[in-house]
């Protein structure tokens, strides 16, 4: 899934615990009635955020995540979260990593030589 908008807030990393580690987004949406969505960077993926500011345009690549907890008196309870994993300015493809850049597209001449007699091999 990904979700599209302008960045409205990057907070700082924080170390919740020795082996843990979190980075929040916060994404508004552009549409009708724009949502303020809170998207989760952890562990390495914390670092893809150094390079994004506030009101940059962006796509994000999400993951949800679900998690069931029974509290001390018995009671399940279910909470949601939002996991980024991957993050781009909007409206800007990006190749994969290693992919060498495509050159540009050779302009080119419409053919001249067609001869409307010959049979049409194309199935459609």
């Amino acid at each position: 899934m990904e979700v599209t908008g302008k960045i409205k807030v990057v907070n700082p990393e924080q170390q919740v615990s020795a082996s843990f580690k979190k980075r929040e987004l916060v994404v508004t949406t552009d549409e009708q009635y724009p949502q303020h969505i809170m998207i989760e960077f952890t562990q390495d993926k914390c670092d893809l955020l150094n390079s994004y500011a506030i009101g940059e345009p962006v796509k994000v690549s999400i993951n949800l995540r679900g998690r069931e907890w029974v509290n001390p008196q018995g009671e399940t309870r279910y909470f949601n979260s939002i996991q980024g994993w991957r993050i781009e300015k909007a409206g800007v493809e990006q190749a994969p990593a290693g992919t060498p850049p495509m050159p540009a597209a050779q302009a080119f001449a419409p053919a001249t030589n067609l001869n409307e007699d010959e049979p049409d091999d194309l199935p459609f």
